[in-house]
This record gives structure tokens, sequence and C-alpha cells, in this order.
């Protein structure tokens, strides 16, 4: 995994037989994601693979494709060999629906990147849909079949067409690819026996890196979250974020909604501050051009990395348990990088250690020392009054020693008295010392605790309270349990002060609110209040996205 740890940042790229529709089928704009058109249109079989004689990418240019990449900063690149389509982007004698067999074309463009990806010295990987595939009889489709020429034999397919495309993606690229498999969309077809059939073949080629998505009980080498980044990242685990840069991963015409170059860099920041990889998806089109939107964001990308790259390639996640208020902190070789979303406006960033600093300066002006010194806080670095890059300026410290942080300040009460205990604010604890279960996080958008399946986990808050009084309490959760019902404990400095039941919900995304009996606080001070599972010790206590006292 070492070069892939190093790399950070790669490009993922969509492109098949389904740039041809574009989103669009019999006049229909088709409101879903542009690869799965033949999917969410319910195409027959004998009507899309029709689209091959309009599939001709003769403005595909690997050379510039890959240069495109190199421009943005990436290391590597991962392009869809087949969808779930079926369609093959590659010669593949195994099957003939591929664009050398099927097409105008006639090119091979995996053996043009190939070639081109090891002239420009970047990796490159093969997407590969293993499980689904809806133009062959047996592949597996998500919400059945609609064609009856789909129907089969799900071994039948595996054994005939998905072995043998991946021994071809496998063998007739080497030495140059492929780095890595990156496989998609597991159905229960897919049994532990086969998945151990397609590992045995991968563990022919040492050093292959695959992902969690071969399905089978196959675990990979890399975690997959998908258009999200997780609170608190996979401790312990290599993960890659995988992103599109509008709303689409397969290129769709009507689909302008480009994310802005601030939000794709400070998501590369925000993922490799957590430990993480980035994959960013392009999406060319049919006659095979990256749309220069996206080409614009990863340049402004690259120039951002040309000038602070030694703070995201190889290093390690923040040392610090949360996100601090200013931005983001990644580090190696004795140094910590600080990376600036909100300039201070009084010039003086904060980081919450003891640890003594030797040397401060921005990425931007290494020449130019940054004074510090040591406050009640933490070190305090004395900035210039503008930031050099209004998106993320990087700071870097060299440290005398490890990283010792100083322990989060209390959550303050709000003016109207109020106390919101987030989620992501939590210390998430274990009362016999245990490994914690319980983590951060993500739903609809919103941060909450779950995985919270041992009944000794609990979560903690401190809070700063100013004006003590009886409180009124709401919970914000989701709980799919049926049966015997949880129940939770709420107590303050250690005092159990409430319970209560936490009933279904009906499913672990929708979310309702229950209010305690009030409760007192009576005196001022920092206090600690716990939410701890009060039984069954076999069922899932509940996703919590916060607590509210009110008065």
């Amino acid at each position: 995994m070492a070069w892939w740890r190093e790399a950070k940042f790669g490009m993922f790229i969509h492109w098949g037989l389904y740039a041809v529709p574009a989103g669009v089928w019999q006049d229909k704009n088709y409101g879903g994601i542009g690869e799965w058109i033949m999917h969410d249109a319910k195409i027959p079989v004998a009507d899309y693979k029709k689209l091959t004689a309009q599939f001709n990418p003769v403005q595909f240019d690997a050379d510039a494709w890959v240069a495109v990449a190199k421009a943005a900063g990436m290391k590597y690149i991962v392009i869809t060999a087949k969808h779930h389509d079926g369609f093959a982007m590659f010669d593949s004698k195994a099957d003939p629906f591929n664009i050398v067999a099927a097409t105008p074309f006639k090119r091979d463009p995996l053996k043009e990147l190939a070639a081109a990806c090891q002239k420009q010295g970047i990796k490159l990987g093969f997407y590969y849909s293993q499980d689904q595939d809806w133009t062959s009889p047996g592949g597996a489709a998500f919400g059945g079949h609609w064609d009856k020429a789909q129907d089969g034999d799900f071994s039948t397919y595996l054994h005939t067409k998905a072995i043998p495309q991946l021994k071809e993606l496998l063998n007739n690229y080497q030495p140059a690819a492929p780095a890595v498999i990156w496989f998609d969309t597991p159905t229960k077809d897919m049994t532990p026996a086969l998945a151990q059939e397609i590992v045995a073949l991968l563990k022919q080629h040492p050093g292959l890196i695959w992902n969690n998505r071969l399905g089978g009980g196959d675990k990979g080498d890399t975690e997959t979250p998908e258009q999200h980044i997780p609170p608190q990242g996979f401790p312990g685990r290599d993960w890659e974020t995988c992103m599109t840069i509008n709303n689409t991963w397969g290129f769709k015409k009507n689909d302008f909604n480009w994310k802005s170059t601030e939000t794709l860099l400070r998501n590369l920041v925000d993922i490799v501050s957590k430990g993480g990889n980035y994959l960013l998806n392009v999406g060319p089109t049919a006659e095979g051009i990256i749309p220069q939107p996206e080409i614009d964001r990863l340049q402004a990308v690259g120039a951002w990395l040309k000038v602070n790259g030694e703070a995201i390639y190889d290093a390690h996640g923040s040392p610090f348990p949360k996100a601090l208020p200013w931005g983001r902190v990644t580090q190696k070789d004795g140094r910590l990088y600080l990376h600036i979303f909100n300039w201070p406006a009084d010039g003086k960033l904060v980081i919450p250690m003891t640890t003594q600093v030797k040397k401060a300066w921005l990425l931007s002006a290494p020449t130019t020392p940054l004074t510090s010194q040591s406050t009640e806080q933490g070190i305090s670095i004395q900035l210039p009054p503008t930031a050099p890059d209004a998106i993320a300026s990087v700071v870097a410290l060299e440290i005398a020693g490890p990283v010792n942080p100083l322990p989060p300040p209390p959550l303050a009460q709000a003016d109207d008295n109020s106390i919101t205990l987030p989620a992501d604010e939590a210390e998430l604890l274990n009362s016999e010392h245990q490994p914690v279960t319980a983590k951060l996080e993500e739903s609809s958008g919103k941060t909450n605790i779950g995985y919270w399946t041992d009944v000794h986990d609990y979560a903690q808050w401190k809070v700063d309270v100013k004006h003590p009084g009886t409180f009124n309490v709401a919970i914000d959760y989701a709980s799919e349990s049926s049966g015997e019902k949880n129940e939770f404990v709420l107590s303050i400095n250690g005092q159990p002060v409430a319970h209560g039941v936490i009933a279904s919900t009906g499913s672990w995304k929708k979310y309702t609110i229950i209010n305690t009996e009030a409760l007192t606080i009576s005196q001022p001070g920092i206090v600690a209040i716990t939410l701890k599972s009060g039984g069954p010790a076999t069922k899932t206590f509940l996703n919590l996205r916060s607590i509210t006292f009110t008065r």
C-alpha cells in the first residue's frame, strides 16, 4: 500500500457507452446518474447494444487525459473497464460487446492509457463491475431484470465473462497496469465461494490493490465511502472517498451543477486530515473529451498543490481528536501542517497543544519565519494580516517531539440559556475500558453517532453552565429496533437524572425527537452530561444526532 498511501489524490474516470445517450433516452431527460440510464429507462438489451454504432470517440487522447490528471496533482487514475451496462472499454476476446469489436472506433483506450500513464509516471487502475451486468444473461441487476434477454445463471455469467475479462485486465496491460482493481455493487449472487475464486486470481499479482466491494465477505484493501467524507475516517483501515465534480459519474449533457474549486480543494484537505485518499471523478463525452469545467477546476487544485503539496502527499491524519475551528491539520516527519480555511481576524492562530514549536512558516513564503508563543489556550502563531490563499493557506510547524493536544474546551451555554449537545462534540467512551464500537457517521448530510452496539459504550459532553435551572430535554434519534425496546439513561456528573424508552422509528435513517422528563442543573460550573444504554445488551442502541436542553 506504500505508493497508494503516499499518493492521496487520484482521478476516477467513468467513460462508456452510456456517454452516447448522456442522460437522455427517447427525448426524456432522466434525473439519475448518467451511467445508470439503461437501468433507469429500462432500455431493452437489443436497443442498448445498438448504441455501439454511434460510439466513435475520435477525439480521445490518452496523453492529454493523463496530462490533465498530472497537472491536477493526481498520482493515479482508475477508469471504468466495464460498468454495469456490460460494455467493455477494452479489447476483450472473452465477449464481443466491447469498444474494439463492436464500435467504429476499433481502438483499445485502456492500452493507450496504460502507455501514457507509464510515460508520465502515473499509476493506472481498472474499475470492473463484477456483479451487475445488464446485457449479459445471468448478470445481476439491482431491482431485478426487465428484459428476458438478461435472464440466466449468475455463475455461468461469472465464469464465461467476468472472470475471463478480469484475467485479460490483469495480464494484458502489464507492466503498466493495473495497480488497482476497483469492484462495485456486490449482490447476494456473489457468494463467498465465488468471491474466493476471484481473490485467488487477484493474489497471483503481488502488490495489486483491490477495494471492499467484491462481495462474498471479502474486505479487500480499502474502504470506499462514496460522495461523502466519514467524520472520523476509518481508523486502522486504508480508505478512499470517491466523489463527482457535478452530480453524475458518467457524462450527462444537462448536468452543469459543478462543485466549486473551494469545495473540491477543501474536500481534499479534509480527507487527508482524516487519513484517507480522494478519488475525484471526471465523466468524458462520447467524443472522448473531458468537459472543460472539470479541467478548469482540476487545474486550480493542481496550482494549489504545487505550492502546498508537501502538506498533502504522504501526510498522515490530524493528531487532534476533532477538527479545529479554523481549518484542518495534517502531519509528517516531525512537522504539522495547519490548513487555514478561516483566517483569524486578529492574526493569531491558536493550536490547542503544549508541544514546543521550533520553527513556523507559510508554505507560500518559506523564507519568512512566523513567531509563536505558548499561551493557556495552546500555541499561538502570529500570522500576516491577510491570507495568501483565500481557500486554504498552509502554515508549517517544525515541532519538538510528539503532539500533546490540550483537552477540548467545554461546550458553552447559549445566550438563551439553551444547551446543545451535537453528536460530533461527544467523547465516546466505554465503561469497561474496551474498544468503543460507537462512532460518528453521516446520514442525509448530518452527523450522528451510529454503530452503537455495545451496551457499555456511552457518549459524554462537558458543558460550562453559567445559568443553572430546570430544563426540558429533547433527544433527536433514529432506531430500527423491533421487539424488546431499548432504554436510555441520561446522567449529570455521574448521577442519573432521566431515563426512558427508545422506541423504533422504523429506520436507522428516519429521525424523530422524544422528550424526557424535565431535569434540573442546580449549580453553575463545568458539568459532565452522559447518555448511556440501559439495555438490553444484545441490541443496537440508537443513532443519535443531538440532545438539546431548553428553558
